[in-house]
């Protein structure tokens, strides 16, 4: 399997934070976007691979693709994995990739979501999702920006 330095919830995908902060901290040098709306849309595809450094190597993929992607040989790259939501992460998961670490870096206020922690909002499918992840051993985090430390998301539960 790759070598997986972090995987991150934001509904940004590729920004700032992530491209410098980030990549920085984990020393990542490829990532992993998997959206199968984003993957399906060449227009927005070509505008999230704009706001990534020409340093990393960079790709978008369906679930599907992103699964047997990551469950394949390690090629010695530290590949940072972006998605939007919880839900992706579960099917990765269910596809037989393995995570450890789920960092909760970003997810917006939208019809149907509650305020969890600063910019961070969940619905109630989304925080039985996270659940079930923590139920799989999954370590879930809230951590922002890497110089914030982390908060295990079970006491934003309470």
């Amino acid at each position: 399997m790759l070598n997986i330095v972090l995987t991150r919830i934001d509904d940004r995908l590729i920004h700032g934070q992530v491209v410098t902060a980030w990549a920085k901290v984990t020393k990542g040098n490829r990532i992993i976007v998997v959206d199968d709306g984003v993957a399906n849309d060449e227009f927005m595809s070509k505008i999230i691979t704009m706001a990534a450094p020409a340093s990393f190597k960079i790709g978008i993929h369906t679930i599907e693709q992103a699964a047997n992607i990551l469950k394949s040989d390690d090629t010695g790259e530290r590949v940072i994995v972006l998605v939007k939501t919880p839900v992706t992460v579960k099917a990765l998961m269910d596809k037989g990739v393995k995570i450890k670490n789920l960092d909760l870096g970003g997810m917006g206020a939208t019809k149907g979501r509650k305020q969890l922690y600063r910019n961070i909002s969940i619905s109630e499918d989304e925080k039985k999702c996270f659940e079930s992840l923590m139920d799989k051993n999954v370590n879930v985090f809230v951590q922002i920006v890497p110089d914030d430390s982390p908060k295990d998301i079970k006491n934003f539960f309470k």
